[in-house]
């Protein structure tokens, strides 16, 4: 069963998000930028005329583990080579899709969706969608974020790249300084012969992708972004529902212990999550918190044998300034800083005891090369670090990441 408590608290939280989007909302600024105005690639290429468009991203990794006198091979990866597509039927019916190949081996396939313009201010989407929940997972390319690999919260937590197939509203509303979208999508998988969700690996075995997805009740997920002061963009996202399971096909409803079985095979989650970017002249900055309430992870842990915490939450903070802006218009050099703290056993039920390998903390310095917005060369070296650690792991990283559209 759901907690009341935790319930509440999610609310408290939810709150305090809302005063402090509401408080940026109502600032009386003369002028409005959004810093992300180009948008993601999808973005990019439904605001492209002519009937087809191509666009894509790659991302060429090197990583060297460094743990004091014990040698470990580092490894050198193909890690991403995307290629999306935009084909426009006519001004305002279009499909755009996102075909990754992933350390060479592997396909996916990360947005495949209609959009049809309904009024300037309002699109309908229907497809494999992304969850517009923080900033990476929509904002992806290798280009877009600093450092070679994503923030480690952008793996457990906030899965990326998250995405499911449903349908829903997107648009911007101008004269406000909003944009908002608001999707009912499939959900997490937390069952499909055994435990799909446990401690070590937060919500990220959940995503189905559009898979052959198992599909039991839609969830509900939504952002609004304000960007009303220049240089600045907030954004509060919500993401609510059920997980998915098997064990409701076939099941004998008038059998309750075949209806207690499928229902502790479920996972209820409520996500809240905050990010800010902002940007003056040389100086870049951003943040992300998310906090989620997992109701039911007792009976689910029972079930499953999993260790599910019933909140995971994380945050990060990120800074960094380019030194060539006075004089190279044409490319940047950022070196950056960014902390990352995450817990996926932040609360527990039952007996379980947080497991402290599970109290992460991150931190990256490095430097992004940036030329022309489409090439980025990359090196950065992290100190990881969990509460379960009398010392922590480092790791040094390489990269070169390419954007084109």
């Amino acid at each position: 069963m759901i907690n009341l408590k935790n319930l509440l608290e999610v609310e408290y939280i939810g709150r305090r998000f809302l005063l402090l989007f509401f408080i940026s909302f109502s600032i009386n600024i003369s002028y409005s930028q959004n810093p992300d105005s180009l948008g993601n690639t999808a973005t990019q290429l439904l605001n492209k005329s002519g009937k087809l468009n191509i666009g894509g991203y790659a991302g060429i990794h090197f990583n060297q583990p460094l743990n004091g006198d014990l040698r470990q091979n580092g490894t050198v990866d193909v890690h991403r080579l995307v290629m999306l597509f935009g084909y426009n039927f006519d001004p305002n019916l279009s499909f755009i899709t996102e075909i990754e190949f992933e350390h060479v081996k592997e396909v996916f396939v990360e947005q495949a969706f209609v959009n049809y313009r309904i009024k300037p201010w309002m699109n309908f989407r229907a497809g494999l969608l992304l969850i517009p929940m923080g900033i990476v997972n929509e904002f992806h390319e290798p280009t877009t974020f600093l450092g070679v690999e994503r923030p480690t919260l952008d793996k457990y937590i906030v899965p990326s790249t998250w995405r499911e197939i449903g349908l829903g509203l997107q648009g911007n509303i101008i004269d406000a300084s909003l944009s908002y979208q608001f999707y009912l999508v499939n959900g997490f998988a937390s069952y499909d012969g055994q435990g799909k969700l446990k401690g070590s690996s937060g919500l990220r075995g959940g995503r189905q992708k559009g898979a052959e997805a198992i599909m039991t009740s839609p969830n509900f997920t939504g952002k609004i972004s304000y960007y009303g002061i220049r240089g600045l963009n907030l954004g509060l996202s919500l993401y609510t529902g059920n997980s998915q399971t098997s064990l409701y096909d076939g099941m004998d409803q008038s059998n309750p212990l075949e209806v207690n079985r499928a229902d502790s095979s479920r996972i209820q989650t409520t996500m809240l999550g905050l990010d800010v970017r902002y940007t003056y002249k040389g100086l870049k900055l951003r943040g992300q918190f998310n906090s989620a309430r997992l109701g039911n992870t007792l009976e689910y842990n029972s079930f499953t044998s999993a260790d599910m915490g019933s909140r995971i939450s994380g945050y990060y903070f990120e800074a960094a300034y380019d030194l060539l802006r006075a004089v190279n218009a044409n490319s940047q050099l950022f070196p950056f800083v960014r902390y990352e703290h995450l817990n996926t056993h932040a609360s527990t039920e039952g007996e379980l005891q947080a497991n402290k390998a599970y109290h992460l903390t991150t931190t990256t310095i490095g430097i992004d090369w940036v030329l022309s917005n489409g090439v980025a060369f990359k090196a950065d070296y992290q100190f990881l670090k969990n509460k379960g650690q009398n010392s922590g792991t480092n790791q040094l990283n390489l990269g070169v990441g390419v954007w084109f559209r």
